[in-house]
């Protein structure tokens, strides 16, 4: 139990991150259907029944996702608090997840076997999910504002689920629709929709922004501003991604611009959920705006972030904090992992040595030469001028082996620590997921740029995975203690999370959209130029 406590406090950010995907889903079903496709004249049962269909499948996986938090997280309180089961049946959360329960629940009842007309009645449940949101969010827990905030906090969940979750509705009625410009109509009725849900959707995020930053300082010197920044710049590529599809309704003739419509949407819903997921991960932050001690200032980011000579000599195991590591290994054998509560703003874990810290820059830097010479390679790719450089992707099968041996020294095979006990760390288990996306990454793509693969959707493959990982970093290794050593990491890392998003997705469009799209041509050379930047950034990560 105490290793699965471990695990957990990774996997809750994944747990939230999903309930507010499929909170959105749901809710922006509701909104489509009513705001959408009810304004139309013409006959769409067929419509609105698949819509339905897929409101109740994402009520019905929310349902599993609130019954999983609450679980897990009444489970943690008993294990590290001790508090009494009494205790925990009135904590806020519980309460909060089972109104979003009954609230999944009621959208279930009324999505199944009904007519075709009237779907005012679905708003009050989904009125009640947002609600049940919003009470385990940080507006809940501040004593000044706190009615305003959490009036700021439901509009942003509202705008998100009626703009985010309103897209797949949107790819499934263009599906459907009887004719292109019966589609082009229904793309710029929900345009008008997105418009005004952004609109909201940024007034109440920079007024929240506000409340919980505080200050430029805390932007930049915090954990907590740090990913707000991220979601900034992750909700701008949102607004490109949108703007895109809003050209094509207006100038594009309606027969021409459905298939880029879609392809847009696609890559619209993937980096819409990382921004969900961003959203999630600030919730397992402390507000910027209490953390006024010890964070990082600008002259501390400038010395560590300004260019130096990459490491290339590593540490001798001999060097590495043996004894502390047999100590673990001892816990790991013992199962006496700690499962004590975890108070923002304490000391925090022990510090690395500056042992350990070269031992990390020099597998970042010799990261980074690998992924570096990956991008380079695929530009020299696309050219055409070697035809031996579409092999690149087996680079990484070399980075693979490298990340395997070398990102957690305490561990099998070069520490005292078992690969299988191991595992019960929740970084470790990140870094061994890393490993087993880089091998398949190599598999999948060396497949297609070589021309054994050249339809179908292997060739997705490579993509979803880039785009994955990048929306996984945003999970990683976030700094409850503010501590700078690891609010000045996770700088570096924030970078790598928004260039991974953004190849991902733009090798998506490129393999995706129509050939006479010019915007194809564009992202082609955009995908490999962010895995390159990728490895720049590689090469000057530094923790000391």
């Amino acid at each position: 139990m105490a290793r699965l406590l471990q695990v957990f406090g990774f996997l809750s950010v994944l747990f939230r991150g999903a309930t507010l995907t499929f909170q959105s889903l749901a809710i922006g079903g509701i909104v489509f259907l009513i705001f959408v496709v009810r304004r139309t004249k013409e006959d769409l049962a067929a419509l609105q029944q698949a819509c339905l269909l897929w409101i109740r499948r994402s009520a019905i996986a929310l349902v599993v996702m609130q019954v999983s938090y609450v679980l897990a997280n009444s489970i943690i309180l008993r294990q590290s608090a001790e508090v009494p089961l009494r205790e925990i049946l009135g904590a806020n959360f519980v309460l909060a997840g089972l109104i979003g329960i009954v609230s999944a629940f009621t959208v279930i009842a009324l999505t199944a076997a009904r007519p075709s007309t009237g779907y005012a009645d679905l708003l009050l449940p989904a009125t009640a999910i947002i609600a049940s949101s919003v009470m385990t969010s940080h507006s809940m827990s501040r004593l000044d504002y706190r009615a305003p905030l959490v009036v700021f906090t439901a509009l942003h969940q509202a705008a998100t689920a009626a703009w985010l979750g309103g897209l797949p509705y949107l790819l499934i009625a263009i599906r459907r629709a009887r004719s292109p410009e019966f589609a082009r109509q229904l793309s710029a009725r929900f345009s008008q929709l997105a418009l005004v849900s952004v609109a909201v959707l940024a007034s109440a995020g920079l007024l929240l922004s506000f409340a919980y930053v505080g200050s430029l300082q805390a932007l930049y010197g915090t954990s907590y501003g740090a990913m707000v920044a991220t979601k900034v710049l992750l909700f701008g590529l949102l607004l490109f991604l949108g703007a895109l599809n809003f050209q094509l309704v207006r100038r594009g003739p309606a027969s021409s611009i459905l298939a880029s419509l879609k392809r847009f949407g696609e890559a619209e819903i993937g980096v819409g959920i990382t921004v969900i997921l961003t959203a999630a991960s600030l919730t397992s932050l402390p507000p910027a705006a209490d953390l006024a001690n010890d964070r990082v200032t600008g002259p501390e980011i400038i010395a560590r972030m300004s260019p130096r000579s990459p490491r290339f000599s590593s540490p001798a195991m001999q060097e590495l904090p043996e004894d502390v590591y047999a100590a673990e290994k001892n816990a790991f054998e013992a199962g006496s992992l700690s499962t004590e509560s975890y108070v923002p703003g304490q000391t925090g874990t022990r510090p690395n040595t500056p042992a350990e810290k070269a031992w990390s820059e020099y597998n970042h830097h010799w990261a980074g030469i690998i992924v570096l010479s990956m991008g380079l390679l695929a530009l020299v790719a696309q050219a055409g001028r070697l035809s031996w450089a579409r092999n690149w992707p087996l680079a990484f099968f070399g980075l693979s082996a490298f990340l395997f041996l070398r990102s957690d020294p305490e561990t099998w095979p070069l520490g005292p620590v078992g690969f299988w006990a191991s595992l019960a760390d929740p970084e470790i288990l990140v870094h061994r997921f890393f490993v087993l996306l880089v091998i398949a990454l190599a598999v999948f793509e060396w497949r297609v740029q070589t021309g054994r693969v050249t339809s179908g959707r292997a060739r997705l493959v490579f993509p979803v995975l880039i785009a994955v990982s990048g929306a996984l970093l945003l999970t990683h290794s976030h700094s409850l203690g503010n501590l700078k050593d690891e609010v000045l990491a996770e700088l570096s890392h924030l970078p790598l999370a928004i260039l991974a998003v953004t190849a991902g997705w733009s090798r998506w469009l490129e393999l995706r959209l129509p050939s006479e799209n010019q915007t194809r041509t564009v992202v082609a050379r955009l995908w490999p130029l962010c895995i390159a930047l990728i490895g720049v950034v590689l090469l000057n990560y530094r923790e000391m």
